[in-house]
C-alpha cells in the first residue's frame, strides 16, 4: 500500500515559513544518546595552511566489529548542533534505534580556518573549499577525513551505504564530492544548494547530459525564495531547478523536495529523516 499523506493548507506567504520537526527530529528519552568524538586536524596537504574540527559521532546501536553505514554533513558543527535546526546526532540516535536505516555513524566535518588566525575569528575557507568544480574536497574527504575515522572504527566501504550531505555552499560542495566519487558516496543530501555563486557559473545543466550517467543518487532540497529567486541572474531557486531537471533528463534516481521560505536551514533539518530513510533505508518484506 503506498504510503498515505495527511492533508497540509498551503501557506499563502511563500516568505515567512516555518515548518515543524517531526519526532525524529527530538531527543526521546528511550533513545540513548550517541557517543562523540572531537579531533582537530591540521597539517592538510589538500587544503595546506587550514585547521578544523571533525566529529565522529556514535549512535548507540552501532556495535563494535560491526561494519558501519557512513554519513558525512559538512559545515559539521551546524549540523551537529542538537539546539540547531537541523540536528544531526539526534536524528542518526534515533533511525539507528528504530532499526529504520542500518546502524550508521556521522562524521560532521567543519570547513577550514587559515592557521595564521587560530580562534573563532579566524577567517574561514568555505567558500574556497566548498564552491568548486574539482574533486579536491573529495579528496581531502577519502585522504584525510576517512582515514581517521577508520583508525577508529569500521566503516563499510560499500558506496550505497554511504551518503554526503551538506547545505547552501556545503549542498553544491556534497553535490560535486558525489559526482566526482560515486566510488565513495553513492548518494548525495543537497540543501539549498550554492549552484549559482560557484566560480564560472553552474556548470551541471550543461555537463549532467553530456556525459554517461554516474551511479550516485541525488536529493535535492530547494526554497521557493531562495536567494534571488526572481532575478535574471544568480538565481539560486532556478540554478537547483536547473540541475534537478538535467538529473531528471539523464535518468537519474532523484529526489526533489520544493518547500516554501528563503534560505533558512530550517525545511533541510525537517527533510533530514525522510532524506536519511531514503538514501539508507533499511529494504523490509518481500
Amino acid at each position: 500500500m503506498s504510503p498515505r499523506v495527511p492533508y497540509r493548507p498551503l501557506p499563502a506567504d511563500l516568505d515567512g515559513v516555518e515548518y515543524a520537526h517531526g519526532p525524529d527530529s527530538h531527543r526521546r528519552p528511550e533513545v540513548p544518546a550517541g557517543a562523540a568524538e572531537t579531533l582537530e586536524l591540521t597539517g592538510s596537504r589538500i587544503f595546506p595552511g587550514t585547521r578544523r574540527q571533525v566529529v565522529i559521532h556514535v549512535p548507540d546501536g552501532v556495535r563494535a566489529g560491526e561494519d558501519a553505514a557512513l554519513v558525512v554533513f559538512l559545515d559539521g558543527t551546524w549540523y551537529l548542533d542538537p539546539e540547531g535546526e537541523v540536528r544531526g546526532g539526534i536524528v542518526l540516535d534515533n533511525l539507528t534505534h528504530d532499526g529504520v536505516i542500518p546502524p550508521t555513524i556521522g562524521v560532521f566535518v567543519d570547513p577550514g580556518t587559515r592557521d595564521a588566525e587560530p580562534g573563532p575569528e579566524a577567517p574561514r575557507q568555505r567558500n574556497v573549499e566548498y564552491d568548486r568544480e574539482d574533486d579536491a574536497l573529495a579528496r581531502f574527504l577519502e585522504q584525510e577525513v576517512l582515514p581517521e575515522v577508520r583508525a577508529r572504527h569500521r566503516i563499510c566501504e560499500d558506496p550505497t551505504r554511504r551518503v554526503v550531505c551538506g547545505g547552501s555552499s556545503g549542498g553544491n560542495a556534497a553535490f560535486t564530492v558525489a559526482w566526482h566519487r560515486p566510488d565513495l558516496f553513492g548518494a548525495a543530501i543537497c540543501f539549498l544548494s550554492s549552484f549559482a555563486q560557484m566560480p564560472g557559473g553552474n556548470p551541471y545543466p550543461a555537463l549532467i547530459p553530456a556525459v554517461p550517467p554516474r551511479p550516485v543518487r541525488y536529493l535535492l532540497q530547494i526554497g521557493h525564495r531562495d536567494l534571488g529567486h526572481d532575478r535574471p541572474q544568480g538565481n539560486w531557486l532556478a540554478e537547483n531547478l536547473r540541475t534537478g531537471a538535467a538529473l531528471a533528463e539523464a535518468g537519474y534516481d532523484l529526489r526533489l523536495v520544493l518547500g516554501d521560505g528563503g534560505h533558512s536551514p530550517n525545511h533541510a533539518g525537517v527533510v533530514l529523516p525522510d532524506a536519511l530513510r531514503w538514501a539508507l533505508g533499511v529494504v523490509t518484506g518481500p
